[in-house]
């Protein structure tokens, strides 16, 4: 369900540049902070890189990119 919202001019700039150099849209890179953010509240014991992580990992899975880890 889309839904407007309003959020400061200064997110807005920050996301419009970090949106550039990862190649997503504007919403997906509030949406991308959104999932990070609500991970780590969730998770405060793990670091921004595990997330990271954790959240490829999920979309893999949902794209059938799955493969056998290969443990050492």
């Amino acid at each position: 369900m889309a839904m407007a919202i309003r959020i400061s001019d200064e997110l807005v700039g920050e996301a419009k540049k970090h949106s550039k150099i990862d190649h997503r849209s504007l919403t997906g890179q509030i949406e991308h902070w959104a999932r990070i953010g609500k991970c780590s509240e969730e998770n405060s014991d793990l670091t921004y890189g595990l997330i990271k992580e954790i959240l490829v990992g999920i979309e893999e899975l949902d794209q059938n990119e799955k493969t056998e880890y290969q443990f050492g």
